[in-house]
């Protein structure tokens, strides 16, 4: 898979793409991630790629044509599966778009500063837009950030287990059931005695048990969706 991510700040991104999974599934040839700066592509001397609101308002926008020229560069080399951009009022991201997401071959994010982006790029570029909760940021990096690392770990051989992915909180519209590790008594505080049986067949029931559990105490909401 191979992401390109169109920014402002383009050093927010450095640190999350380059530990960890991220950067094992880089290393690995699984996972591409490229980030460009959108400042190069202006035509001012400055490198300006924001200016006021048409209208007036409070806070500037980030312009059309800086964004336009870099989004055009990368499609004359590639078609793109989604072109995201990373917004407030976009479609909230759950388990289930990340699973789409990572089943796909080129991704293209938009990472937006200041007031936001002129409404000309949704308009004629963007193919699906993404928020990551109902609030603000300072600016789509960290947001990008957080889906391409949402995405990234579900590629088949990023993980060393390939079954790992398939058990986390919201597959299946479940919460994870409670984990535990060694030692198997602490301080008087002993883990499940059914955990440490090595009956297969108990402990799963038992932990899918425990996952209907938590989601109904915790959230409740997952159980109504279909």
């Amino acid at each position: 898979m191979r992401i390109d991510i169109l920014s402002a700040v383009p050093e927010l991104l450095e640190s999350p793409m380059q530990h960890s999974i991220m950067k094992r599934a880089q290393e690995k040839g699984l996972l591409e991630v490229f980030v460009h700066n959108i400042r190069d592509y202006s035509l001012s001397k400055q490198k300006q790629i924001d200016d006021y609101q048409y209208g007036g308002g409070a806070g500037m926008v980030m312009m059309v044509e800086p964004l336009a020229r870099c989004i055009e560069h990368l499609q004359s080399a590639r078609t793109y599966d989604e072109i995201i951009y990373m917004t407030p009022d976009g479609k909230r991201l759950d388990q289930s778009e990340a699973n789409f997401l990572s089943m796909k071959s080129n991704l293209m994010m938009i990472c937006g500063h200041y007031k936001g982006i002129d409404e000309r790029i949704r308009e004629h570029f963007v193919t699906k837009e993404i928020s990551i909760g109902d609030y603000v940021l300072s600016g789509g990096e960290l947001a990008a950030a957080v889906l391409v690392d949402s995405i990234g770990r579900l590629i088949p051989g990023v993980l060393n287990d390939g079954t790992s992915a398939l058990f986390d909180s919201f597959q299946d519209n479940l919460l994870a059931p409670p984990i535990y590790t060694r030692p198997a008594d602490y301080k008087g505080w002993k883990v499940p005695e059914l955990l440490l049986s090595g009956n297969t067949k108990l402990i799963e029931e038992w932990r899918h048990e425990q996952s209907l559990k938590r989601t109904e105490d915790r959230r409740p909401d997952l159980l109504d969706k279909d």
